[in-house]
């Protein structure tokens, strides 16, 4: 996503062109690196990303893209679903963190219910 959607994503936008849906699965880069190479990647990718976004004013938030699936959005929507985007894998980290201490609970366990994997796979939990 850092290097081939929301970054450029910015460019169509300032520049006036349409947004092509994107789908991860097909599209998606299959990585076969060590995590600290990955996370080393990203970094460098979210700087040239933060240089991008450097460039963009308070103006630019209205200028409107026509996105191949969702219609007419503008940059200032796709620039909070970025933020959203990055929060919901902080969001998914921490589930998966929290998954032995929820397991090892007991009876507050439900307190957990929708953070739950296994609750989620069997209501009976």
């Amino acid at each position: 996503m850092e290097r081939y959607v929301f970054p450029v994503r910015v460019q169509l936008f300032l520049t006036g062109r349409d947004l092509a849906a994107f789908n991860p699965d097909e599209q998606g880069t299959k990585y076969q690196k060590p995590p600290a190479e990955l996370a080393v990647e990203f970094a460098s990718l979210r700087a040239d990303s933060l240089k991008a976004l450097g460039k963009v004013g308070l103006s630019d938030m209205a200028l409107r893209s026509r996105h191949s699936e969702l219609g007419l959005v503008t940059l200032g929507e796709m620039l909070n679903e970025w933020a959203a985007h990055d929060l919901m894998h902080t969001v998914q980290a921490e589930r998966a963190l929290m998954q032995p201490f929820i397991a090892g609970s007991g009876a507050w366990r439900v307190y957990f219910r929708q953070h739950d994997v296994d609750a989620r796979d069997n209501p009976q939990a």
